[in-house]
């Protein structure tokens, strides 16, 4: 018989991490631990992390949520994709949970060449938001570490300063030796986000995430089809769940790029719904973590090494908080490794 519980853990920022829905000092997720009574010994464990404002589970009975699913543990194991459609941070949770119980609970979540420490993961650099000397102190230190992609938060500035950092990039470093990617979170509206796409594309930017806010699918269509500047969608797929509706968001809004976070989007299972109807719609897509501690982004880490998506990932953001879990994962000249003689910590 399977046993269940779960415990919070509140993670801190090593610095205040802008973005444009305001500045995030801590971050709240749960760990659940799954054990088979026979084996109580064998723990699997999956994070529950939840981006205020934005996971559609972040509401005030979570904790409910969690203690009801927990007591209930055997009556969700065979169906939970569904019964926790509307919880898809805790259907991560458990999802995870689960594969790392029947790997026999020692955080291999996805066997691999990448959990044995023989292929590395190439990711993008993230530059948080802030004052421009902090955004460039921040982009000194990723190209000095060897990063080549660069993925920069913008539309909480001056559109004109962020711009003009983006021009001193481009002064020292071509497309071909750094890669630029910015994403504005849906900060532009809409009569003006034509423009400064415009204005972004003369600076050789690879893409765009989100640039108006989501849930505005005709208006997005049309800046994919007219925009000088490839847009991936982000936040827009957050909340459409079922495969018809994943279908229809495709189809109406024919963007160039998506961008999967299963913790937002409820797992593995749902995300590569969405990879699959990308790719039946020419559509191209990256992985990319949503502040997990080291639990979530280890488990999203190895899923991702499974794909074999050239792109550079979004895996970089284990190094944010300074409680994270001891793991092995570690960034190195821009690339996500798994040190197999590094070590987990323990979850109290």
């Amino acid at each position: 018989m399977l046993k269940a519980s779960f415990q919070k853990h509140i993670f801190k920022f090593n610095t205040p991490g802008g973005t444009s829905r305001g500045v995030l000092h801590t971050k709240d997720s749960w760990y659940i631990k799954l054990w088979n009574t026979d084996k109580p010994n064998v723990i699997g464990v999956g994070e529950c992390s939840i981006l205020p404002k934005l996971s559609i589970d972040d509401k005030p009975e979570m904790e409910d949520k969690l203690k009801e699913v927990c007591n209930n543990i055997n009556g969700y194991i065979d169906n939970f994709h569904d019964a926790l459609n509307d919880w898809p941070a805790i259907r991560f949770a458990l999802e995870v949970a689960l594969l790392d119980l029947k790997n026999k609970g020692k955080r291999i979540i996805f066997p691999s060449q990448f959990a044995t420490g023989e292929k590395s993961i190439a990711i993008n650099g993230l530059i948080w938001m802030g004052d421009i000397t902090y955004m460039k102190e921040q982009l000194d230190q990723k190209l000095e570490s060897g990063f080549n992609c660069i993925k920069i938060k913008v539309g909480a500035l001056d559109f004109d300063k962020e711009v003009n950092l983006l021009k001193e990039i481009r002064k020292t470093y071509a497309s071909d030796q750094i890669e630029l990617r910015v994403d504005a979170n849906g900060a532009f509206y809409i009569d003006e986000a034509l423009e400064k796409l415009r204005i972004l594309s003369e600076l050789d930017i690879h893409s765009i995430e989100q640039p108006i806010k989501q849930g505005q699918w005709e208006q997005m269509a049309e800046l994919c089809q007219v925009s000088p500047l490839k847009i991936a969608l982000d936040e827009e797929l957050i909340g459409i769940n079922t495969y018809a509706q994943k279908q229809e968001l495709l189809r109406a809004i024919q963007p160039q790029y998506i961008i999967l976070k299963p913790s937002l989007l409820g797992g593995f299972k749902a995300s590569e719904e969405w990879i699959e109807l990308a790719e039946k719609n020419n559509i191209s897509w990256w992985v990319t973590s949503a502040l997990e501690g080291n639990i979530g982004l280890n488990a999203i880490a190895q899923w991702t090494a499974t794909l074999n998506n050239p792109m550079p990932q979004g895996l970089g953001t284990g190094q944010v908080f300074s409680n994270n879990i001891t793991s092995p994962l570690v960034v190195e000249k821009g690339h996500l490794h798994y040190d197999i003689h590094g070590v987990w910590g323990n979850i109290i």
